[in-house]
């Protein structure tokens, strides 16, 4: 009674263990290369490829990745001196759905009949605007397939982008208000934003008046009238801010934040020109 009772025991333990053992699943990875960056918004796809027999539900999960301080909502790739370079994973071709590791941070779930091989595609994003130090940049993604929350089977991935020098240049108005013969003095500022490390010189030209100069500016009003004034990049009113590097451009070094530039304006007194409204146009062209 003794032995039926033990052989009895091993028969269901036998039975019970069969369908986790045959329960397999195989994971594999493309590569995500966003190639070079120079400011724009770069989309770039890869695939995952996932199996799993004897249960044909389960779960792909991406982890943040090996970046300090990444999360599965905000990775980084890593590059020189450990700069950061953010960008995201997504599951929809809309950019919009995170890919997370867990069911709360968006993982991608399969469901359904049958064991075949099936591809996902890795939507993913850098953002416009960055301006990280040149160099090359990686990091690292584990994909995982979870079946009832256990992992069954990882593979890796790389995630990789080369910056290259860039820069972006915007500028406020500069008003005089009015003039009434005595001289006029203000200010107005420039934005240079440019990749970490990157040199950079900042020109203005001559305008749009007949005849101007970088050194002897006109703002045009009534029937073409003309009133000089000019424009300089120190608060002393001396230092002439034209358009010839090197000479009389104003130079910096990338920070990757935004640089205010200041703008000094100048109307000479004793002009006796024709009442009105007088306007002149600017380029600013940053070179780097």
């Amino acid at each position: 009674m003794t032995r039926r009772l033990a052989l009895a025991v091993l028969f269901l333990l036998a039975f019970v263990a069969r369908p986790a053992a045959a329960q397999s699943c195989t994971i594999s990875a493309t590569s995500v290369a966003f190639g070079t960056y120079t400011g724009p918004l770069i989309n770039v796809t890869g695939t995952l490829t996932a199996k799993c027999t004897g249960n044909a539900n389960y779960d792909i999960g991406l982890n943040a990745g090996t970046a300090s301080g990444a999360t599965v909502t905000n990775r980084s790739m890593t590059g020189p001196a450990s700069a950061l370079m953010g960008y995201g994973l997504y599951s929809d071709a809309g950019y919009s759905v995170n890919w997370g590791n867990s069911s709360s941070t968006g993982w991608v779930s399969k469901s359904g009949p049958g064991s075949s091989s099936t591809n996902y595609t890795v939507y993913a994003q850098l953002p416009v605007g960055e301006y990280a130090a040149v160099g090359s940049y990686s990091d690292t993604i584990t994909a995982t397939v979870f079946v009832g929350g256990v992992s069954f089977a990882t593979t890796t991935f790389s995630v990789t982008v080369t910056v290259a020098a860039n820069c972006a240049i915007s500028a406020n108005n500069l008003a005089f208000g009015t003039y009434a013969g005595s001289l006029i003095s203000s200010t107005s500022i420039i934005t240079a934003t440019c990749t970490s490390g990157t040199t950079y010189n900042v020109g203005l030209n001559a305008g749009t008046a007949t005849g101007a100069t970088v050194t002897n500016r006109s703002m045009a009003g009534p029937a073409s009238a003309l009133l000089s004034y000019k424009l300089f990049s120190n608060s002393g009113y001396t230092a002439n801010w034209g358009n010839t590097v090197g000479t009389d451009t104003v130079a910096g070094t990338g920070t990757g934040s935004a640089q205010s530039l200041t703008v000094y304006g100048q109307v000479p007194a004793g002009q006796l020109s024709t009442p009105g409204s007088y306007t002149d146009t600017i380029t600013a062209t940053i070179t780097y």
